[in-house]
């Protein structure tokens, strides 16, 4: 290790500047101890009085930590620092000088894991193969200083339960469900959905839905509970909560399930009525807007899902599920299995699309799904709907837009091309040429 010392010019006084090469937590503090020495931002160095009493304690801590000395005419070139983090494994630490900031910032932040400590001041890596591939492929080698030998046994990914970033940890104290009285009804009618093999989402909103029923009538057995009641629910959801039709959809035909296949009560979903679906024309981005909103993501993984769920019309959870083994570039096709309603079906892969993957797979090195989550498995859902939420409010694009907007904009490109509506059904999965005559629209 080494420290760079050199005189500092247009000051009212002589002084000199010490800079090391590389970043060190540990004499950082013992120097900012020195009631002599300042830290100046803007030259990323210490300053000191060119005192020969100054000058010896530093020299004297600067032996103590077997650092040599070099001086120089003119400030040191900036590099790049890389640290173990001291009884934390998991992880390295990369001092970014602010002269690079500039220039390189944007490439930390595309590192997959990447968390910034705001003690240290310092990025926090994951101590992985994947961010070392990602330090040889967007920096230049002169410019990283190692402190340490990186080891050759480096897992692929962190471990499992290992997070990958502070947002991505539970917070403490999160509240769980309630839990209604009758918990035995929710229960019964979860089998009930499972037994006809409806999607695990499906299963998950209808439960919401029908425990928000039994909390609202907690005291009262569901099976015993009126026509009008149950009507009576449903008119306070409309008014109080101002549900959506959707929402309305979802608990009705919970309702129905239940009170027809659980408690045998016929009549009960009988008279309950679906609610009336607003006809509404699909929201669409132009061509410069979906420019935008990719141009605006810097990560190359996130960039990569959107393109995709754009260029093949997917479904986010379409999108979330594919696999290494669905993508099939020789016949410009991508398989999609499972998808809504059971089906699999294939969509376009297009070679401009194929390209940028590869570099992706190259990178990342996936396992089995395309876009693998923090600990293996498919990416969420979630995260999807949030990547592209911060996406749109940073390409200041359509506010109302949302993930399944790509998939409206891709069925009305391929529609202004001259594509046959039939073969836009195909594409999109869509069981009847009903759905698909929106977008003639």
């Amino acid at each position: 290790m080494i420290a760079h010392v050199f005189p500092l010019d247009g000051q009212s006084e002589r002084r000199i500047a010490l800079k090391t090469d590389v970043y060190l937590p540990g004499l950082e503090q013992q120097l900012a101890q020195m009631p002599e020495l300042c830290w100046h931002a803007e030259d990323q160095c210490w300053h000191m009085p060119y005192q020969p009493a100054v000058w010896r304690r530093v020299l004297a801590l600067l032996q103590s930590q077997a650092i040599a000395i070099q001086s120089h005419p003119s400030p040191p070139p900036p590099r790049i620092t890389l640290t173990l983090i001291e009884n934390n494994p998991y992880y390295i630490a990369l001092h970014l000088p602010k002269e690079l900031a500039a220039q390189y910032l944007r490439n930390v932040k595309n590192i997959h894991g990447r968390r910034w400590n705001p003690t240290d001041k310092t990025w926090e890596l994951p101590y992985t193969q994947l961010s070392l591939r990602f330090l040889q492929r967007y920096f230049p080698p002169h410019l990283l200083s190692w402190t340490f030998p990186p080891r050759q046994d480096l897992p692929q990914t962190l471990p499992n339960g290992e997070p990958t970033s502070f947002s991505r940890c539970k917070k403490a104290g999160s509240k769980s469900l309630p839990i209604p009285q009758y918990e035995n009804a929710l229960t019964a009618l979860e089998q009930e959905l499972l037994l006809r093999r409806y999607r695990w989402r499906t299963v998950k909103a209808y439960k919401n839905a029908f425990r928000q029923f039994l909390l609202y009538y907690n005291h009262l057995k569901p099976s015993q509970l009126s026509v009008e009641q149950i009507k009576h629910y449903i008119a306070h959801c409309i008014q109080k909560r101002r549900i959506s039709p959707a929402y309305q959809t979802q608990l009705v035909c919970a309702l129905k399930i239940f009170y027809a296949a659980v408690v045998k009560q016929p009549y009960k979903a009988e008279a309950l009525q679906l609610p009336k679906t607003p006809k509404k024309l699909p929201q669409v981005l132009q061509p410069d807007e979906v420019a935008a909103l990719f141009a605006a993501v810097e990560n190359l993984k996130h960039r990569c899902i959107l393109m995709l769920i754009y260029a093949a019309g997917l479904r986010v959870s379409e999108a979330a599920n594919v696999q290494l083994a669905d993508l099939q570039p020789q016949q410009n096709r991508l398989f999609v299995r499972d998808a809504k309603g059971a089906k699999d079906r294939c969509t376009l892969l297009s070679p401009r699309l194929w390209n940028i993957l590869q570099e992706y797979i190259q990178l990342y090195q996936p396992v089995e799904y395309l876009f693998e989550g923090q600990n293996g498995g498919p990416y969420s859902v979630r995260s999807i709907q949030q990547l592209f939420s911060d996406a749109k409010r940073a390409a200041g694009i359509h506010p109302k837009a949302t993930v399944h907007t790509l998939r409206h904009s891709f069925a009305t490109r391929l529609l202004e091309q001259g594509a046959d509506l039939r073969y836009i059904q195909e594409l999109l999965g869509h069981a009847s040429p009903e759905t698909t005559q929106i977008y003639t629209h």
